[in-house]
């Protein structure tokens, strides 16, 4: 009988709390509404209870939060979030509550790295070593496995923070409130709204708002991919469910690289590499079963 994982993707909205198996399966599944820390993990908490009378001993607990957050081991402020804008969440202690609660094995980090993770295992980037994750949302994240093993460093990297050279036409302020011109500050869905005064869901396929998108989004896939050397790229986010999309950023990338990479991945397969995600927003929950069975065995 396969092991039983708890798993946990932690967002500023809701907590997805969820026992599967790390074979993909999802045994139970409940949405949990992100109000205080306390309210919040001790409703996570009884949901675990309640599956392990269920189903059985769980074997370990991954979670893959909202941050900032430390990923490090060996770091004091290890499965704490840092200093965060959602109220009453700065420095909450995510890991310890868990280790609390049960005595078994408990797996932390970002909710990118678990969605990338989801996507590596069943979605994808199923059997690469190297790839780059991106979700282009309300935010923008991302999360790079690199030898098969996800890149960690002094804090999480922050690839929606890389700087972009504006374009001359576009006036709009970053939606950013750190720097006016990164990634996340030009691109995201706010940033698609502030721009064009309207949110992206209800702007036409043909609507230039999309020239000027898939135009940054290229500019940012060309500095990861001249800096990583990615397998493949996978783009996600609610940004990214246009599918119209996906045509202009490959076009635009090549454009971008402009011959210096010379890859037939690149220049031949370009469909195949900058591609959407696959796993219908289970990414997330899934990649959290990946590191409760992780930190199992490590």
């Amino acid at each position: 009988m396969a092991e039983l994982f708890g798993g946990i993707e932690g967002g500023g909205t809701k907590f997805i709390c969820a026992l599967g198996t790390n074979t993909g399966e999802i045994l139970a599944e409940t949405r949990i509404p992100t109000t205080t820390p306390a309210d919040t993990l001790s409703r996570c908490v009884d949901f675990f209870e309640e599956q392990a009378t269920t189903f059985g001993n769980i074997s370990a607990i991954g979670i893959a939060s909202f941050g900032p957050l430390d990923p490090r081991l060996d770091s004091d402020k290890y499965g704490h979030i840092l200093p965060t804008p959602k109220a009453g969440w700065s420095n909450a202690d995510i890991v310890g509550t868990f280790k609390k609660a049960f005595d078994i094995p408990i797996g932390f980090d970002t909710d990118v790295n678990g969605a990338a993770l989801g996507e590596w295992r069943w979605g994808a980037a199923e059997g690469l070593n190297n790839f780059v994750y991106l979700t282009i949302g309300t935010g923008v994240g991302g999360s790079a496995m690199i030898n098969g093993e996800l890149v960690h460093g002094l804090l999480h990297p922050e690839m929606g923070h890389i700087s972009l050279v504006r374009q001359e036409n576009d006036s709009a302020e970053s939606v950013c409130p750190f720097h006016d011109d990164c990634f996340e500050g030009l691109t995201s869905g706010p940033a698609i709204e502030n721009r064009w005064g309207k949110k992206a869901d209800t702007l036409h396929t043909g609507h230039p708002a999309w020239e000027m998108e898939a135009s940054y989004i290229a500019r940012a896939l060309r500095g990861f991919i001249c800096t990583l050397s990615p397998e493949r790229i996978v783009l996600g986010g609610g940004v990214m469910s246009q599918e119209h999309l996906f045509p202009l950023i490959r076009k635009k990338t090549l454009e971008e690289l402009n011959g210096y990479v010379q890859s037939p991945q690149i220049l031949e397969e370009i469909n195949d590499y900058i591609v959407p995600v696959t796993l219908d927003g289970k990414a997330g929950i899934l990649g959290a079963f990946l590191l409760g069975e992780y930190a199992l065995k490590n």
